[in-house]
């Protein structure tokens, strides 16, 4: 398979596997075994972790909200290495006021010569705290 066709693979797994994140397991045969991870709380590597920041994120999800959803906006490819996914999370957390939950950012994705992505770096529209503030806010959607 040429380098071209195994990125378009990735897009379409990326494209398959974002939207339902918080419901169950992505593929991981398009990482790397050594795969860096960074977002605004979190920095490690391996597909060992990778696997577990995953369920982390499912295990939360059904924990904490009552509704929760990753809306993937566009996967493509910006440069000849680089895959960028651009998405907002949004969901009511189980708490008595309801509160919501929403932030947006992307994802950018570094893929080695076999096509496979080594380094997978979330940005995030807002600060960890203040996206934090939304839990204690009453039923407020969108600020």
């Amino acid at each position: 398979m040429d380098y071209q066709t195994q990125i378009n693979q990735v897009i379409e797994t990326l494209k398959h596997d974002l939207p339902t994140l918080f419901a169950k397991d992505i593929s991981y045969n398009i990482y790397t075994q050594d795969i860096y991870f960074q977002d605004p709380v979190n920095k490690f590597k391996g597909k060992i972790n990778y696997r577990i920041i995953f369920w982390t994120l499912r295990f939360h999800a059904r924990l904490f909200f009552t509704e929760i959803h990753f809306d993937l906006h566009d996967v493509y490819q910006s440069a000849e290495d680089i895959i960028t996914a651009t998405w907002t999370v949004r969901g009511v957390l189980r708490v008595p006021w309801q509160a919501h939950i929403f932030f947006n950012g992307y994802s950018t994705y570094k893929l080695n010569q076999d096509g496979l992505i080594y380094e997978h770096i979330d940005t995030w529209d807002r600060k960890p705290g203040e996206i934090l503030q939304q839990f204690f806010r009453k039923g407020k959607a969108h600020n």
